[in-house]
């Protein structure tokens, strides 16, 4: 399999909309979190073969791809599932949309870790729930800004504000801040949960890239307990770049939490379009192992290197060590305070380097003055990026 991670493509040559064709053409967009990489061959050859066939018509998924995710779950994983406990939904957002809607109740309260990725902020108000914050505990490490969960504040946003908190809404590996969460931290988020019959909806969509030595644990895998009491969400699309294709699944060993969503996946039609079964089986069948592999080495040393470039050009601003993802978050609030950033940090590199990042208010709670970068890119526009922002600064 060829792998060249450099290669630039070409994003604005297609017609329709993407982060490429959102701002106009002078402005470099490493704000959207997809790849700017090829997906891999096997995935593309798969989707080829279908279309080839002349006939896009109806398809329900069958038990095959059911089949593929659970023995994926249990190569990579270890986690042992049943083909029948997986669901496949259009995408993690949607699903967990169905889950929410399916498992609380307008006033019900729902538990997020902010600073987080934004539907976790707007799916309480759009669903008329009540958000309920336990706060991540931020420190440095070599520099950079380290979160772990913090177990207090989650005990005391639990039932707080006279609105009983039904669901926790997990995010992990964790989008803005890289962390993949450990065993340890997992086990003691999930013993509050079961503690206060609070189901978990875990959201494990970039499951696939960790990075480094680290590990990413499914929270449901930790115990038959915890299993019966979660329902995970997951899918091939950040980790092979087929997100556009809207194939994700829902993992639910509880037979009556799995009915019910079902029924509710029912109502709202949520199905899942034929070409992104297919490209899912591919991803999931082992033959983008090795693309995966290289893409992980990649994605590390990029983080590296935009870590290291702002540390020694832009000392003002302070980022995270992702342990997962490909997105650095970035604190610029000194370069605020002194006056070398003025206004939202986002307006401001767009305005004044012309690349567009993520504001970091969109994230919630201790996200004001960040902002996020996606580094899943070619070496050379990231170099490019990281110019421009010295640029602004100077």
């Amino acid at each position: 399999m060829k792998l060249d991670f450099d290669q630039v493509i070409n994003r604005r040559s297609i017609s329709n909309i993407n982060k490429w064709r959102f701002y106009p053409e002078d402005v470099l967009p490493l704000w959207v979190a997809d790849m700017d990489f090829l997906t891999p061959e096997p995935i593309r050859e798969s989707v080829r073969a279908a279309v080839d066939h002349g006939i896009l018509g109806y398809e329900l998924p069958g038990k095959s791809i059911l089949e593929t995710v659970a023995a994926r779950m249990k190569k990579t994983y270890g986690w042992n599932i049943a083909p029948e406990m997986v669901v496949p939904v259009p995408g993690v957002g949607a699903g967990m949309s169905a889950a929410v809607s399916a498992f609380s109740a307008r006033g019900d309260g729902l538990l997020v870790q902010p600073p987080i990725f934004p539907p976790f902020i707007q799916l309480p108000a759009l669903l008329r729930r009540v958000p309920r914050k336990a706060k991540l505990t931020r420190s440095l490490r070599n520099g950079h800004w380290y979160y772990e969960a913090d177990l207090g504040s989650f005990k005391k946003a639990v039932n707080a504000g006279q609105a009983r908190t039904k669901l926790f809404l997990l995010c992990n590996p964790h989008n803005p801040t890289g962390r993949v969460y450990s065993r340890e931290e997992l086990a003691g988020m999930a013993g509050i949960c079961l503690r206060h019959g609070i189901l978990i909806i875990s959201d494990d969509i970039h499951h696939g890239l960790v990075l480094d030595d680290n590990k990413h644990i499914p929270i449901a895998s930790l115990s038959p307990e915890i299993e019966h009491n979660t329902i995970t969400f997951l899918g091939p699309g950040k980790t092979f770049n087929m997100s556009g294709l809207h194939c994700a699944f829902a993992i639910i060993p509880n037979e009556k939490l799995r009915r019910k969503l079902n029924m509710e996946i029912a109502r709202t039609v949520l199905e899942v379009g034929s070409l992104g079964l297919v490209a899912a089986s591919a991803a999931y069948s082992g033959a983008c192992d090795e693309w995966l592999i290289a893409l992980r080495k990649y994605l590390a040393s990029n983080r590296d290197y935009a870590m290291n470039f702002i540390d020694a050009e832009l000392p003002e601003l302070r980022t995270t060590a992702p342990e997962g993802t490909y997105l650095l978050w970035i604190d610029c609030n000194s370069a605020s305070k002194s006056g070398r950033i003025r206004g939202a940090p986002y307006r401001f590199f767009l305005e004044k380097g012309k690349i567009a990042l993520t504001a970091g208010e969109e994230f919630g709670t201790g996200g004001k003055g960040f902002v996020r970068l996606n580094f899943a890119c070619p070496r050379s526009t990231l170099e490019d990026g990281l110019m421009r922002m010295k640029k602004a600064l100077s």
